[in-house]
């Protein structure tokens, strides 16, 4: 009888075939409180419609009273309702809801009954809704959402359902969430090893005689390899972990930054000569090695880590984890250089970590701020109830990707002892060594570090007298036991500390943008691991003052239009392109911040200035010198040898005269590189440039809609405000206007902007299943405007 159970559940579905059904559409949405939401029968009618994701929060109004930490804005709730149809052929299958995250924290209920929730929104759960499920009437599907109160988080967080959701079809024996467990124990040019483990559930005390099975396919879609093994029986545990045997995949393809080889091994279980459950997870081949003589290694060779840590919002859609959003993000890093992210300070997206596996970039994963039950605890229960929780569900989620390389469980520890995990008055080492533990029995093929406040051994800060007194300038007692000692800034520091603790493999977990090129090129980077500079792109949240919404010392805008000190880090992070670039002092604005130094000396690259008054100038290059023109006449020749800020030459003085300001680079005494600035007249046009040349009509993806006013010749006016106005006609909607203001009170509905330093753009969305020519058009009273004809696929 249990055998033709089986079989019969196995019947409806096509062999093999586990299905994951996108659950992100026809949503209704209210903020705030409402009593009895949760019911089948609640009249949610005058409720607003909407898609997933979405992040309500960056939608309410800005608020001066409000937290500025939590980005000016009000915390609140929200209620999202979903009304579907169970399809018949569901019948007798596993039906399961997975959930990526809820922000900040929030519960499901299916037909009025709780069927989950997530105490800590960065991470995802999973509901069975078998037995809940209605076939003769409507089912609805509730969600409750809260961005929790202030105190449980120092910056934005955004609120609601802001990653994906999946209904899943599936087997009552299938593979179990995050079940596939894939490493590469030896890896050469000639041979690599794969080791494949698979957890199994609902076999707990049965006899099946059930194969699992694994085929390798290599990045071209050619199979490469498999193997198979009987699943125990009898088995006592829910769920029961099988290794299979290794295979050989004979002159792999490695996965590499420059040249992100993917693999795929497609898992199934088979009983009884039938597939019943079947899923493909992708992986890279690749080594990775931490040590102290070289730093860090991917598949031997030495590379150091040019980061950025940032929060995980993406700018004008707040929290909503669009992959377009996020790939755009990853391109523009990567053209300026940049090859490594910290996912400061939690889990990011499904999304986000399969696009670096495709982009090539180094992830250092990061679980935790602090490790505290009150203080900046993002989580809706104690902390020392739920590590652990929180712990499993994140590395089984995320083991598999070749992209990681180093699992970060903390930031910002060693300066309070209540916020060191459990009170063994030890700095949080016992802590790390309980979480360590955990993390090497899911996945021993990775290091473990913890972040460090800017603080010496013993907690001594930086605002404290003895934290210069020499004998004190020892590193903190954590940073000294973790597998790789991460340090928020001091770099100043390093020398004295790996002198103290020789053993210890060191990376610059954050690095301030304030101090430019300096913490680059003061790391032994022969020997350290890398760095990440910190706010390397605008963030919403942690702001010092209003009207600043979020983290301004950046490089990149939260439009990501670069700031001119973004050319100084490309300078640096690609030595090998010819870069010079001009860019123009504005006021200084910096403060004292977490024990450290931070702000900027606000740059521009334009030359539309006040005349008769002078400036200063930087130009940024890997060039040897640079000879600066205006109009054409020499304002000098000045070498690149300011050791206190590499590849920046300062030029005090130059007075302004419309016109051309130019640079000219050169090395070995040849000319290297050139970039000029113009002065732009009245603008008179709109122009329109789109980002995404493949726009998929799914419903899901996103065109970039940036437009510049321009001059009688084509050169961009800075300095100018008109107000455009975005109209998209076809299949696809506005989901946000932006201008890359992070002080603008404005919001980004609607479908109207002030240009900011001549920029806007609109984000638009394609509609699901309707495939056509979208025409998009930008006008603006007093300015030609301006019409382009994309499409979606």
């Amino acid at each position: 009888m249990i055998l033709l159970g089986v079989l019969f559940a196995t019947s409806v579905l096509a062999e093999g075939e586990r299905k994951s059904l996108l659950f992100n559409f026809d949503w209704k949405f209210k903020l705030g409180e409402t009593v009895g939401a949760e019911k089948t029968d609640f009249d949610d009618s005058l409720w607003r419609s909407l898609d997933l994701p979405h992040d309500f929060q960056i939608e309410m109004p800005w608020n001066d009273k409000a937290n500025r930490s939590r980005g000016f804005k009000d915390m609140s709730t929200g209620w999202y309702r979903k009304t579907f149809t169970a399809n018949p052929e569901w019948r007798g299958h596993r039906v399961v809801l997975d959930f990526e995250g809820i922000m900040l924290h929030g519960d499901a209920y299916l037909n009025g009954k709780k069927i989950g929730g997530t105490d800590y929104g960065y991470l995802g759960f999973e509901a069975d809704v078998t037995r809940l499920l209605k076939y003769d009437q409507k089912n609805v599907l509730a969600v409750h959402c809260s961005t929790g109160e202030d105190k449980n988080s120092r910056w934005y967080t955004g609120g609601g359902l802001f990653r994906d959701i999946h209904l899943i079809l599936k087997d009552s024996i299938s593979i179990a969430r995050h079940g596939i467990y894939i490493q590469t124990p030896q890896v050469s040019e000639q041979e690599a090893s794969v080791a494949i483990q698979v957890e199994v559930e609902g076999i707990k005390n049965k006899k099946y005689d059930l194969v699992i099975e694994a085929r390798i396919f290599a990045p071209d879609g050619q199979q490469v390899g498999e193997t198979h093994t009987q699943a125990p029986k009898d088995n006592k545990q829910p769920t029961v972990e099988v290794q299979l045997p290794q295979v050989k995949v004979q002159h792999p393809k490695l996965w590499w930054c420059e040249q992100p080889n993917l693999y795929t091994a497609e898992v199934s279980l088979v009983l009884n000569g039938h597939t019943i459950d079947k899923l493909t997870e992708r992986f890279g081949i690749r080594t990775v090695e931490f040590s102290r003589e070289y730093g860090f290694r991917l598949n031997g060779r030495k590379i150091f880590l040019q980061g950025a840590a940032d929060h995980h919002d993406l700018g004008a859609v707040g929290a909503a984890a669009y992959e377009t959003s996020i790939s755009r993000m990853m391109d523009q890093l990567k053209a300026f250089g940049f090859n490594h992210i910290r996912t400061s300070h939690n889990p990011y997206s499904e999304a986000f970590l399969r696009l670096a596996d495709e982009k090539g970039l180094l992830i250092v994963d990061e679980l935790y701020d602090k490790w505290s039950n009150t203080l900046a605890w993002a989580g809706r229960r104690p902390w020392t109830e739920m590590w652990w929780e929180n712990l499993m569900e994140w590395v089984k989620r995320d083991r598999n990707h070749p992209s990681v390389i180093l699992w970060s469980l903390g930031n910002e520890l060693q300066f309070q002892e209540e916020r060191c995990g459990f009170p063994t008055r030890d700095w949080g080492v016992t802590t790390y060594d309980i979480m360590n533990t955990l993390v090497k029995r899911l996945d021993p093929t990775r290091k473990t570090t913890v972040a460090m406040y800017p603080a010496r051994a013993g907690g001594i800060v930086k605002h404290s007298a003895e934290y210069r007194i020499e004998e004190n300038i020892v590193p903190p007692e954590l940073a000294q036991h973790t597998e790789v000692a991460s340090f928020n800034y001091c770099w100043e520091d390093y020398d004295k500390y790996m002198k103290k603790a020789p053993h210890m493999i060191l990376y610059q977990s954050e690095a301030t943008t304030n101090e430019l090129s300096a913490p680059f090129f003061g790391m032994d980077r022969d020997h350290m691991v890398g760095l990440a500079y910190w706010g390397a792109i605008e963030y919403w949240g942690e702001s010092n003052i209003w009207p600043k919404k979020g983290w301004d010392y950046s490089f990149f805008r939260h439009s990501l239009e670069p700031n001119s000190q973004a050319y100084l880090i490309k300078t640096i992070f690609r030595p090998e392109e010819p870069l010079v670039h001009i860019g123009i002092a504005g006021k200084v604005d910096t403060l004292w911040w977490n024990d450290i130094v931070v702000g900027q000396t606000r740059v521009s690259s334009h030359w539309n200035r006040e005349g008769g008054k002078k400036y200063t100038v930087y130009t940024y290059t890997n060039g040897d010198e640079v000879e600066l023109f205006v109009n054409g006449k020499s304002q000098g020749v000045k070498k690149n040898n300011d050791k206190k800020k590499p590849n920046v030459i300062t030029w005090k003085g130059i007075a302004y005269e419309p016109g051309t300001i130019r640079a000219v680079a050169r090395k070995d005494g040849q000319p290297y590189a050139e970039h000029q600035l113009e002065t732009a007249d009245q603008p008179v046009r709109l122009v329109i440039e789109t980002e995404n040349a493949n726009w998929r009509a799914d419903g899901m993806d996103l065109q970039y809609v940036k437009v510049r006013a321009v001059d009688k010749k084509g050169r961009v006016v800075p300095t100018n405000d008109y107000k455009v106005a975005f109209q998209v006609e076809g299949p696809a909607r506005i989901i946000a206007v932006d201008n890359g203001d992070h002080s603008s009170n404005e919001l980004f509905d609607g479908c109207e902007k002030q240009l900011y330093e001549g920029f806007a753009m609109a984000i638009v969305r394609s509609n699901r299943h309707q495939a056509g020519k979208v025409k998009l058009t930008v006008s603006s009273k007093g300015l030609k405007g301006a019409t382009k004809t994309v499409v979606t696929r």
